[in-house]
């Protein structure tokens, strides 16, 4: 786990500068606090920051092959580095050290960039081809670790781990992509290429964007969508069953590759706790592992993990949050995410990272298992909506528009009938509505409420559509199961965003996190497996429960998913309440202009009453206005 960055100018005659490379490396300095190195090459320069976990005394980066043709940073690992390290070497390349990224660098000799697929992992890489004066930047297939990029009219291109960093080089600056706001305000983040800066840019997941002269070009190397309908060989469930238990053990072997210490994030939900128990059977000796909780409430999940822990005899930490250290450490880590943070729960797990840096240098975590195997609640809520709406359309329309208008007109104060009006009941039977917008923080017409009508007028209609590129992925999967498609969507839009989380919230802490349910051997089996081994009644994750059910405490099992949860929403209305009259009933606060006050205040309002819940809401709200405060440029356009 590391940091990259750096420069290429399309100005064959100009020099990079090594101040603004070693400024860019500094901003970065968390993601690799071991060692630093840069290189330049007339108008080319790469600059790396490295945590050491492979190869701790011999792999210093950037990186050379045995002519120095090639030059790379990386950031991530190869998990398959042992097999293919060995087959390089047979074929006759030489090794100077034990490093993945001697790998890389030897398998792009023989593959170049569509070999990519080749590589089993997490990685994000830059490489510069010295002889075809290119430069190739690449990113794992569902972008485990991030990878940004900014480019001038004139072609010069700068990239880096964090946003931040791209903004040393002077061929960016801080402005608010006001295009980008409704589908963050909707979904909490955005999705594709898109970001909240302007002019920056996301490398796609399973991409790969090669520059030459000023010009480049993106590529895809792997997609998911070639993997949704699976084998067409139909197994028992037994046989599907030992398949993916055979997988994911592998999955989990493969993640405990490390030259450091390692331990494991327990929730004590099904997730964390699978990969605990497995690293337990492998690893055979005593684990470390790690977990938050509140200092008071129902929120903690300490108890469960505690569970876990004594059930395989790790040796366990804990630490216990309180709103007061919550609250003030979030303007600091919203300067690690660059972009407002999409989940409370960020806060908590970068905490659990600090304690676990004190032992260990990486962790195994059970992120990427809802999204494989229909884990979330509103994916059965979904797929029972649409079977039931499809029967319920028969109905005659005026009857159907009649209980509609009815159930609208209920007030929002039981939680009843806010489920009721995210039902086919209320709305049209079409994944837009039950899904897309249902489970959005805001909605497309409350967005539109939210939104200063100054700044909605200064926008085209299309860019006040949240929703754009989860119609696209919903487009691309037509041939998939409903369950499927809707897995399909939430692993590309928003299982990202909660592995950008997992990245910066770790590296704020100098700690690798790994995520062994998205390997991509067992993403690609997971999809083609049938739904009715995820999701079957109203059981979830049914071939994981299976194959853990003899192994971990039936409490666990059994459980109901709380997801990481946090107080956040009764802290506004007590120990944070200033909070939130600072961040977003204030009149002097940076982003006045964004909002309508009228609209803040009565979500406000209802929330500290206890009339309605809004807390995804006012957590939105409040992020925006302390990312104008990290960034004032956004909110002066200065």
């Amino acid at each position: 786990m590391c940091g990259i960055c750096g420069i290429a100018y399309a100005d064959s005659g100009r020099q990079v500068g090594q101040a603004t490379l070693q400024a860019m490396m500094d901003v970065l300095v968390h993601r690799g606090p071991d060692d630093s190195g840069s290189y330049v090459d007339g108008p080319v320069g790469l600059g790396h920051r490295r945590l050491s976990i492979m190869d701790v005394a011999g792999g210093h980066q950037p990186m050379a092959n045995e002519d120095e043709s090639l030059w790379l940073i990386g950031n991530g690992e190869i998990y398959n580095h042992p097999q293919l390290s060995a087959e390089l070497a047979a074929r006759g390349h030489s090794y100077r050290t034990r490093s993945d990224t001697e790998t890389i660098l030897h398998h792009f000799e023989e593959s170049g960039p569509l070999g990519l697929s080749g590589l089993r992992g997490m990685f994000a890489f830059a490489l510069w081809d010295v002889r075809e004066r290119r430069l190739v930047l690449a990113r794992d297939r569902l972008g485990i670790k991030p990878l940004y990029y900014a480019t001038t009219p004139d072609g010069d291109l700068a990239w880096a781990s964090e946003i931040k960093a791209l903004f040393r080089t002077g061929l960016v600056r801080p402005t608010l992509n006001v295009a980008a706001l409704p589908e963050y305000l909707c979904n909490r983040y955005t999705t594709g290429r898109t970001t909240l800066f302007e002019d920056v840019f996301r490398v796609l997941p399973g991409h790969f964007i090669v520059w030459h002269d000023g010009r480049w070009r993106e590529e895809p190397y792997w997609s998911l969508s070639e993997h949704l309908q699976g084998s067409t060989d139909r197994l028992s469930a037994a046989a599907y069953r030992d398949a993916f238990e055979t997988r994911f053990r592998d999955a989990v072997q493969s993640h405990l590759m490390s030259d450091v210490p390692l331990g494991v994030f327990l929730s004590g939900g099904l997730d964390s706790s699978a990969v605990a128990i497995t690293m337990h059977e492998l690893v055979g000796s005593r684990l470390n592992t790690f977990s938050v909780g509140y200092d008071e409430g129902p929120e903690s999940e300490l108890g469960y993990a505690r569970s876990v822990a004594e059930h395989i005899g790790s040796n366990h930490h804990e630490v216990t949050l309180s709103a007061h250290e919550f609250f003030e450490a979030l303007p600091r880590l919203l300067w690690h995410e660059d972009e407002p943070i999409a989940f409370p729960s960020s806060i908590s797990l970068y905490f659990v990272a600090r304690l676990a840096a004190d032992s260990v240098k990486v962790v195994l975590t059970g992120e990427g298992s809802d999204e494989l195997l229909a884990g979330y609640g509103k994916y059965l809520r979904t797929v029972w909506n649409v079977r039931l709406g499809q029967r319920y359309e028969r109905l005659p329309g005026a009857a159907q528009r009649r209980i509609r208008q009815l159930i609208h007109r209920l007030p929002d104060k039981h939680r009843v009938v806010r489920r009721l009006k995210r039902t086919f009941l209320a709305r049209p039977v079409d994944p837009e509505a039950l899904y897309f917008d249902s489970f959005g923080v805001f909605g497309a017409d409350h967005t539109r409420q939210l939104l200063n009508p100054d700044l909605l007028d200064g926008m085209h209609p299309a860019e006040v559509d949240p929703f754009a590129e989860q119609r696209r992925l919903w487009i691309e999967s037509a041939d998939a199961s409903l369950l499927n498609r809707l897995l399909y969507v939430d692993t590309l839009s928003y299982l990202h965003e909660l592995l950008m989380k997992q990245d910066q919230m770790s590296m704020a802490a100098s700690l690798e996190s790994r995520v062994p349910f998205l390997d991509n051997e067992l993403i690609e089996f997971a999809f083609g497996l049938p739904d009715d081994m995820k999701l079957k009644g109203t059981r979830s994750k049914l071939v994981l429960r299976d194959i853990m059910e003899p192994r971990l405490p039936k409490e666990i099992l059994s459980r109901s998913k709380m997801g990481f949860p946090t107080p956040v929403g009764r802290w506004l209305t007590g120990a944070a309440r200033g909070w939130l009259e600072d961040c977003a009933l204030s009149s002097d606060r940076l982003t006045a202009h964004f909002f309508d006050p009228s609209v803040v205040r009565r979500l406000a309002h209802e929330h500290v009453s206890g009339y309605a819940d809004h807390t995804e809401r006012l957590w939105s709200i409040v992020n925006v206005e302390l990312w104008a405060r990290t960034y004032p440029q956004i909110a002066t356009g200065q």
